[in-house]
């Protein structure tokens, strides 16, 4: 079992940043790939951007994030973060951390993700 808490969320106004932190627990974190999700009212939930387990390094980004927000983990903290930069009303959401025991790359679909944080809410103002 994994245990995953973010924190880090909150309202800030369009142009601004945030730093997400999820925090995980239990079994061996450096095995598994960490992504962020995010899932906005009326729409599905989305993949946000990844990177792998260990320190491969090896990271992923939905095209709508690229270039503004950034993944990375401390594997000596069992932590994984998200720098999210230029922040626009369209980031609004409620955004998840998960874990993917999956021994090869990246997977930015739901399904395969074993273990979810319960959430933490991200407002961007106009």
């Amino acid at each position: 079992q994994v245990q995953l808490v973010e924190s880090g969320g909150g309202l800030v106004q369009a142009g601004g940043s945030l730093r997400l932190s999820c925090a995980a627990s239990g079994r061996t974190f450096n095995d598994y790939n960490m992504a962020w999700f995010r899932q906005a009212p009326g729409k599905e939930r989305e993949f946000v951007a990844g990177i792998m387990r260990r320190n491969f390094g090896s990271t992923y980004y939905a095209d709508s994030v690229k270039g503004r927000f950034t993944i990375s983990r401390d594997n000596a903290k069992n932590t994984v973060y998200l720098q999210m930069n230029s922040l626009n009303p369209e980031d609004t959401a409620v955004y998840y951390c998960a874990a993917d025991g999956y021994s090869g790359g990246v997977r930015t679909g739901i399904v395969p993700y074993n273990y979810w944080g319960q959430g933490t809410q991200v407002t961007v103002s106009s």
